[in-house]
């Protein structure tokens, strides 16, 4: 479902095909490969091609998807920290390679503290709190009021053990006091709505590219968005925090990497190419079609939140004892 809509946003207002991509001005130097640890058609992969035509304008060089999906992002990350195209090559790097794997996984191949330099954060997909129409809540208040009053307790779902659905989950049970939750992971975010849609469960955590035409067709209820601010997109759901859950924030992220050994002078070209990528107007709008946010900023500004997304996440994966392996 995600592929499909993401697709459908991106041909409507005119994205780059999904191969690789040249750019209208004539090409210098060697093509950069840009890796992405999900399939071809997906949402990751959407954004990517999106942003990498404008980057690659800004660049004044081609620029060429390579998908190498599986485990996780794991496969990407270890072919991206082990390349030697050093100065041709980035890296989409996201929630689950720098935050949540190094402590979801015991043992990794990569480290993604040592083996990366940032470049500049890509976009968020902020999370939200959805419920079938029979749910009879429409906000927080609400919602917390049927949970607590639920004797077999409450089923939630979200795309996957340990993914940004489940964490901002576990962490919303944790901040709302809500002891009689129980999880209930499913192989990606598609069949965790249908399944909302039909009523096998009540509620879910679910992404905003994936659960807006829901929205917008009313086969669910948002009971708010982990986002400080309200989307543009759908500025009628209000954030959790203004509902009273103070400070409570989350999303799915994704950002631009580069191996250890790029020089700096690479790195810093990179990021000014990809500051200007996420200016441009068109980028915006195919962004904003498909449900995502930018969030342009500076290799160290990607440092700052990496290190405190790691510190945050980490934390919530102890406290519940959550591996993959």
């Amino acid at each position: 479902m995600l592929r499909r809509q993401a697709l459908k946003a991106a041909l409507a207002i005119g994205a780059p095909p999904l191969l690789g991509m040249g750019t209208a001005r004539a090409q210098t130097g060697k093509p950069v490969e840009w890796v992405v640890g999900f399939a071809a058609g997906g949402g990751s992969d959407a954004v990517a091609r999106t942003v990498g035509e404008s980057f690659g304008k800004a660049l004044g060089r081609t620029v060429v998807v390579m998908n190498k999906p599986g485990a996780g992002t794991n496969i990407a990350a270890e072919y991206a920290a082990r390349t030697r195209e050093l100065g041709s090559l980035v890296f989409t790097a996201d929630f689950a390679t720098l935050a949540a794997n190094p402590f979801l996984f015991s043992k990794l191949n990569y480290n993604a503290e040592r083996d990366f330099k940032p470049v500049g954060m890509l976009v968020r997909f902020p999370m939200l709190l959805v419920v079938n129409n029979e749910v009879p809540a429409t906000n927080l208040a609400e919602f917390l009021a049927w949970a607590k009053q639920q004797k077999t307790g409450v089923s939630w779902g979200s795309a996957g053990l340990g993914s940004p659905h489940h964490l901002v989950g576990e962490l919303f049970r944790e901040q709302a006091g809500i002891s009689n939750m129980t999880h209930v992971p499913y192989r990606g975010a598609a069949p965790a709505v249908q399944d909302v849609v039909g009523g096998q469960i009540p509620a879910m955590w679910a992404d905003s590219a994936t659960i807006i035409p829901f929205l917008s067709e009313k086969k669910l209820k948002a009971i708010g968005v982990a986002s400080p601010a309200r989307m543009d997109v759908l500025p009628q759901i209000a954030t959790l925090q203004e509902q009273g859950l103070k400070g409570f924030e989350g999303y799915a992220w994704q950002g631009i990497v580069v191996p250890t050994g790029s020089s700096a002078e690479v790195v810093k070209k990179f990021s000014q190419s990809l500051q200007q990528a996420l200016a441009d107007t068109r980028t915006k709008a195919r962004l904003a079609a498909m449900g995502v946010e930018p969030m342009p900023g500076s290799a160290d500004q990607m440092g700052q939140f990496v290190r405190a997304e790691r510190s945050k996440w980490g934390r919530v994966i102890s406290a519940n004892n959550i591996k993959l392996d």
